[in-house]
């Protein structure tokens, strides 16, 4: 070879080795080139085909062009900063817009590159399309965010907390990872969701923008009730083993898609319910909230006023027609004046610090009433009350203050399936009883009740629920159940106490089945002692 011929060898080399370069370059990432003023010189196929734009549309325009809105304007500032005026290479994630609207994440790195006197001749960036391995819950919130009105369907494996305690962390991720891929085969294609977001705990997420919705709302909510049987018909097969599903499935869709169908999903699990169209939950939600707001600020008031009363409602011996005990029902009394029953403030109140307040006042002026009459006081406790330390406390503090009384102090006992501490409950039964105290088991026979449950408490009295007495005159199942308990209640030696007893006809018949005692409006209505 001559020694002409030897540096155009080496340039050939060179471009030739360059020229392989870019080939795997230009496989492996997404690719472009602009001159110093940020338009668009190169891009590759890779670019065109996740950004949606064709090389015509793209060169010869301002980077810009793929710039998602929420990407912080901080961000271009730094990496401008960065690559000219610093000319070091910039590395970081960039949020993108398609053609379409769309929006996908890439992990960007962007290098000048400079001449021989150091001058920027252009910018090469490589990117990797990282959309898939975002969070899920931030990119459907991204999604959200960037249209005005969505439809969204979440979806949420039934009992979904005792699969996992069946089958441990590691194989409930798997059983979601998978379920995620079927939810993907089985949504109908006419739904035109393009992807499921795994949101964790056995929940996922269908969205997409409203606008490109070519269906009304009732054919996708017929085409997902369908969706919802194929996947409980089909669970899901993994390692082998095949575990049945079943699924709750809440669909909204306008402005707080999203918010509206969270909110659908709680009111299937309150509801014990398997399918809800979400809609106008949100305001119905802030509405609550804000009534919310506004009981506590009463309750407050008045517990500051003194204005958590005690009214006494009259128990009656339907042998005798004279009053042997009073149930004493808390009242509040707001700025108007106006009386209150629990129904408008109790179970707010069980959600903020107020409610140890109330019980404490309740039990100050029950145990007061003690001393302006010879009758038994009946209490109402919940299971709250007395897991609650303080309350416990307050209660045996009144019990030594009044403990020539405590034998006609009588606890009623409301049934509930939230108690956390059994082994607490009937230690302060078993402590009460010990000091004189009786225990009534209130609202039984529905609800609640079970007969395992009078073991545990060894009541001394039982109040017949107020809903199978105001239906007895019309309903025979309600007038047999109320005969099976009187004779339960006779053979294990436990006083009953009818509720609701509105009329002399309902009077009449519980008495004849020997039901021994009567509260109710027929005899009188709650009032101040």
């Amino acid at each position: 070879m001559s020694r002409q011929e030897e540096p155009y060898k080496v340039e050939n080399d060179s471009y030739y080795i360059l020229k392989q370069y870019q080939e795997i370059t230009d496989a492996g990432n997404i690719v472009s080139k602009t001159d110093p003023k940020g338009i668009i010189t190169y891009v590759n196929d890779a670019f065109c085909k996740v950004s949606g734009y064709s090389k015509e549309e793209l060169v010869g325009k301002p980077h810009n062009i793929v710039r998602h809105p929420d990407t912080p304007k901080e961000t271009f500032k730094l990496m401008w900063e960065t690559i000219k005026r610093k000319k070091e290479i910039w590395q970081g994630v960039i949020k993108n817009r398609a053609k379409s609207g769309k929006f996908y994440y890439v992990q960007t790195t962007i290098k000048p590159i400079l001449d021989q006197n150091g001058e920027i001749l252009e910018f090469i960036a490589l990117r990797n399309d990282i959309t898939d391995i975002m969070n899920p819950r931030k990119q459907l919130n991204d999604l959200i965010q960037s249209c005005r009105e969505t439809v969204v369907v979440l979806i949420k494996i039934e009992g979904f907390e005792d699969i996992e305690k069946l089958y441990g962390h590691t194989l409930t991720q798997e059983l979601e990872e998978g379920f995620a891929k079927k939810l993907m085969d089985y949504i109908p294609k006419e739904c035109e969701f393009e992807k499921v977001y795994p949101l964790g705990n056995g929940e996922y997420a269908f969205a997409k923008d409203q606008k490109i919705c070519t269906h009304k709302i009732e054919f996708i909510k017929d085409k997902l009730k369908m969706f919802q049987e194929r996947v409980n018909e089909a669970g899901i097969t993994l390692g082998g083993i095949e575990y049945d599903i079943s699924v709750l499935v809440s669909f909204s869709y306008g402005k707080n898609a999203l918010e509206n169908a969270k909110s659908g999903l709680r009111e299937l699990l309150e509801k014990k319910q398997d399918f809800i169209v979400a809609e106008n939950l949100v305001e119905r939600d802030h509405e609550i909230a804000e009534k919310n707001i506004q009981t506590l600020k009463r309750i407050k008031k008045a517990i500051e006023n003194d204005k958590i009363v005690c009214h006494f409602q009259p128990i009656v011996d339907n042998r005798t027609l004279q009053t042997k005990k009073y149930e004493s029902l808390v009242r509040l009394i707001d700025e108007k004046g106006k009386t209150l029953s629990p129904f408008f403030f109790i179970e707010t109140a069980k959600s903020s610090k107020f409610y140890a307040k109330i019980t404490s006042m309740v039990m100050e002026n029950a145990f007061r009433a003690l001393e302006r009459t010879d009758k038994e006081i009946s209490i109402n406790l919940s299971a709250l009350d007395i897991e609650k330390k303080s309350s416990r406390k307050e209660i045996f503090r009144l019990l030594k203050l009044h403990e020539d009384k405590a034998d006609r102090v009588v606890f009623e006992l409301l049934e509930d399936e939230n108690v956390k501490d059994f082994e607490q409950v009937k230690a302060f039964i078993k402590r009460v009883k010990s000091l004189g105290v009786k225990i009534a088991i209130d609202d039984f026979g529905t609800g609640y009740s079970n007969f395992e449950r009078l073991l545990d408490y060894q009541p001394d009295i039982l109040k017949i629920d107020g809903s199978l007495i105001k239906n007895i005159e019309d309903s025979e199942l309600c007038l047999s159940l109320v005969k099976t308990i009187v004779g339960f209640a006779k053979e294990m030696g436990f006083e009953t106490v009818a509720e609701f007893v509105e009329n002399e006809r309902i009077f009449n018949i519980i008495k004849d089945l020997g039901v021994e005692y009567s509260q109710g409006y027929f005899f009188g209505k709650p009032e101040p002692l």
